[in-house]
């Protein structure tokens, strides 16, 4: 990557004339079957940008009461794009669709109406978990609403799945992938959407300090991901298993682990990743109850064995209860 960034063609973004970053848009627009693509710095901008061409301020819009716009981005929505959220529980695959339905529902009896949707692909919150295709095509077929896919870990839905990016955002309006998580680029995430729309989220790119120069040096670093990093992410799913495997022999509430993260719901989450900073194991809380332990490719299978010796050595449930066993 930093090979290909060193010797990235180069133009100036700002019109649309930076080659690299040209070939990235267009490659990944390909890859979901849209349009158009647009290169942005983080995943959250992509999120903002793509609630300010969906909506109007005031509208409404449906999302999993966890999902990363709604509670991992500081209130952007509301600051940026004037939107509220309807949320639904989504500790789950996929979106309940009677709850999507109710919502609804609800502009024939004075409620805000919706006005949008978002799904995440994979379920950061449930332990990455891919969204269900057949689920997403139900959700499409029961409203014309726009409908943007959070898909910061779409390729590892991909590579769990076997579904194809296009046929997962198929049924969406808009999609946005990271390309700094497990696909390793050092900045990133790209924004897909049909054409009529990419000049919009252009100016709104621009808004919210966006706009970019001579960034072909990243976009190119992002090219390496698309061809090297995609199919590597099955490691990381390897070795997630494994850590999960062996967080489940301890701990009751652990998700299921099919992607790269493991997810564990317990009373004294925050305690148990202070325990595990002590033996050397870096962990993080989503919540003050839900432990999240991610893979990556930095990590290999000897990093792995040490996380699963370190959790067999974390005190039992009954001792952090004050027991002795």
């Amino acid at each position: 990557m930093r090979e290909a960034m060193a010797t990235a063609v180069v133009g100036d973004d700002g019109f649309g004339d930076d080659p690299t970053v040209r070939e990235l848009e267009e490659r990944y627009a390909q890859l979901v079957g849209k349009g158009a693509a647009l290169f942005v710095p983080s995943g959250v901008m992509a999120n903002q940008i793509a609630m300010r061409i969906l909506t109007q301020p005031g509208d409404v819009v449906i999302a999993g009461t966890f999902a990363h716009v709604v509670a991992f981005e500081m209130g952007a929505s509301a600051r940026n794009a004037g939107i509220q959220f309807a949320t639904i529980d989504d500790n789950a695959t996929s979106l309940n669709l009677g709850d999507v339905r109710r919502i609804l529902a609800g502009e024939d009896d004075h409620l805000a109406a919706a006005r949008a949707i978002v799904v995440e692909n994979t379920n950061m919150f449930a332990g990455g978990t891919p969204y269900d295709l057949d689920q997403l095509r139900a959700l499409r077929s029961m409203t014309s609403l726009p409908i943007h896919m959070d898909g910061a870990r779409l390729f590892n839905a991909h590579v769990a799945t076997g579904i194809s990016l296009a046929d997962y955002a198929a049924p969406v309006t808009t999609v946005m992938s990271c390309l700094s998580k497990g696909l390793c680029a050092p900045v990133g995430s790209l924004l897909a959407m049909p054409s009529d729309l990419v000049d919009a989220a252009r100016v709104e790119r621009k808004r919210l300090g966006g706009a970019m120069r001579q960034v072909g040096i990243l976009a190119a670093a992002g090219l390496v991901a698309l061809d090297n990093q995609v199919t590597r992410l099955a490691e990381d799913h390897e070795r997630a298993a494994r850590l999960g495997a062996v967080l489940r022999e301890r701990f009751d509430g652990v998700q299921p682990v099919t992607t790269n993260i493991v997810t564990l719901e317990h009373p004294s989450a925050r305690e148990l990743a202070a325990s595990l900073e002590t033996l050397g194991v870096m962990a993080g809380t989503v919540s003050p109850t839900r432990l999240r332990m991610v893979t990556h490719a930095n990590l290999t299978d000897e990093d792995i064995t040490a996380v699963c010796e370190a959790i067999h050595r974390l005190p039992s449930p009954l001792e952090m209860a004050g027991f002795a066993e």
